[in-house]
């Protein structure tokens, strides 16, 4: 089945060209296009998209008020912003609204690609220059002594539950490995949040760069 996604940037020559390239990929099919926020927020719910890909800069409203919007709209959508900022930031506000992808205009176009996919699979997908940003912000805190956490209080299904997310496993992936349900899936990763004081996904990112369950 194809990703079903949706086109956000205020520049219709921008849009012509993402269809351009996106639509000769078989497993992508463009289903939606919005100029503005508030048109992509009016649209979100008829389309149904599996991945938004926006830009940040637009005319009404600021994407990172859009994601978080959409987040609350279609949470099961996913959100990847593609912009020509690469500060800090733009960066952290946007992976704090909801985006699980964060993609600069310069990137390749497999970067892209890829970061569609990875969305879509329920994967955190973040571009090198990027994520260096996030490992830097990390370990300022680690000096400060802000982050220490150790994952002391954990069952070992949640320490299993915890390695998979990290990797970047979808619900239903982890579920099918482990041999349980999406639904005890989505307990166990509450529960992992709860206890670690985690809030977000991009929090979970961070914890697992920094006690080395994955590598940026």
């Amino acid at each position: 089945m194809a990703i079903r996604l949706m086109l956000v940037d205020d520049h219709a020559v921008v849009r012509s060209g993402l269809r351009m390239l996106l639509e000769s990929q078989a497993d992508l099919e463009i289903v939606g296009e919005a100029g503005t926020a508030t048109e992509a927020l009016a649209a979100l719910s008829e389309l149904h998209p599996d991945v938004v890909l926006m830009d940040i800069g637009l005319p009404d409203i600021s994407g990172i008020e859009a994601a978080r919007e959409m987040r609350r709209i279609r949470p099961e959508t996913a959100i990847v912003a593609l912009t020509i900022h690469e500060d800090e930031e733009y960066f952290f506000k946007m992976l704090d609204a909801g985006a699980v992808g964060y993609v600069p205009k310069r990137a390749a176009p497999e970067e892209l690609v890829s970061a569609i996919r990875a969305a879509a699979g329920g994967e955190v997908f973040l571009h090198p220059s990027l994520a260096k940003l996030l490992v830097k912000d990390y370990l300022g805190q680690e000096s400060t002594g802000k982050t220490a956490r150790a994952l002391d209080g954990l069952t070992q299904r949640e320490h299993q539950v915890l390695s998979l997310l990290a990797e970047g496993a979808s619900n239903p992936e982890i579920a099918e490995r482990l041999k349980i349900s999406p639904k005890t899936v989505g307990r166990h990763r509450e529960n992992i949040m709860r206890k670690l004081n985690l809030h977000s996904r991009t929090e979970l990112v961070k914890y697992a760069i920094r006690k080395g369950i994955i590598q940026a």
